[in-house]
C-alpha cells in the first residue's frame, strides 16, 4: 500500500464521521456497534501504542482518555487535518501507511480500524513480519477489520449486497483486499503471534494477536 488510497481517503475525510454513525444504509451494517468495536480495541491495548489509520481520530481519542501514550501513523492530509481538529495539540500524527512509516522507539501495541483491508494479502503478510521485528515479547496488534470465515461467507455477503440493490458495498467487497480467517491466522503464527479473533458484526472482527 502507497499512496493510490489517498485520494480516497481525502474525498471520504469530510463524510467519514456520518458514515460510521449508520447514516449510509449501504454501510450501516458494516459500522454496527461501532463504539463497541473501538472500546473493544482499546481494552485490548496497553503502553504505548502504535496506531496505523487514524482516520478522523476516533480511536485515538478512546486511547488517549484511557491513558495510553498514542503515536498516529495517517496517509491522507485530510484526514490528518480533521484528527488534529479533533485531538490535543501534543498528539503526534505524522505521515505514513502499514508499511512505509517512521516508528517510535518504544512499542507495546499495534492498533487499527477499518484500514488493514487496503493491504494485498502478501503485504498483510510484509507488514505483520515488520510489526513482529517491533514488539517485545507480550507485545499485542490489536485489528478491527471486514474479514471472513472462508470464501462461502465472503460470496453470500457480496450476493447479499447485489440483492439489496447495494453496489457500492458490493463494488468496495469486490475491489479492496478483504482476506480471510484462515489467511490472517496464518500470517500472525508464521510471524511468531498467537491469535485470537472476535467477531463483532456481520462484517468486522477483532484480531488480538499476542507476540510470542
Amino acid at each position: 500500500m502507497g499512496t493510490e488510497f489517498n485520494e480516497l481517503f481525502d474525498e471520504w475525510a469530510h463524510t467519514y464521521d456520518s458514515f460510521v454513525q449508520g447514516e449510509d444504509i449501504q454501510y450501516k451494517e458494516v459500522f454496527a456497534h461501532y463504539e463497541e468495536i473501538l472500546e473493544d480495541v482499546v481494552n485490548k491495548s496497553f503502553g504505548n501504542v502504535l496506531e496505523f489509520g487514524v482516520g478522523t481520530g476516533n480511536l485515538t481519542n478512546r486511547l488517549l482518555a484511557a491513558g495510553y501514550n498514542v503515536y498516529g501513523i495517517e496517509p491522507s492530509q485530510e484526514m490528518r487535518a480533521i484528527a488534529k481538529q479533533k485531538l490535543p495539540q501534543d498528539v503526534s500524527i505524522i505521515e505514513g501507511d502499514f508499511l512505509n512509516f517512521v516508528a517510535p522507539s518504544h512499542v507495546d501495541t499495534i492498533v487499527s480500524t477499518y484500514a488493514f483491508h487496503h493491504l494485498t494479502d502478501e503485504e498483510k503478510n510484509v507488514a505483520i513480519a515488520k510489526y513482529s521485528q517491533l514488539l517485545n515479547k507480550g507485545g499485542k496488534i490489536v485489528f478491527a477489520d471486514t474479514i471472513f470465515v472462508d470464501q462461502e461467507a465472503y460470496d453470500k455477503t457480496v450476493e447479499s449486497a447485489q440483492e439489496q440493490g447495494f453496489h457500492q458495498l458490493a463494488n468496495d467487497l469486490q475491489t479492496e483486499y478483504y482476506t480471510r480467517i484462515p489467511v490472517m491466522q496464518s500470517i500472525f503464527e508464521n510471524n511468531s503471534f498467537q491469535v485470537t479473533f472476535t467477531r463483532m458484526n456481520h462484517f468486522v472482527w477483532v484480531m488480538e494477536a499476542t507476540k510470542q
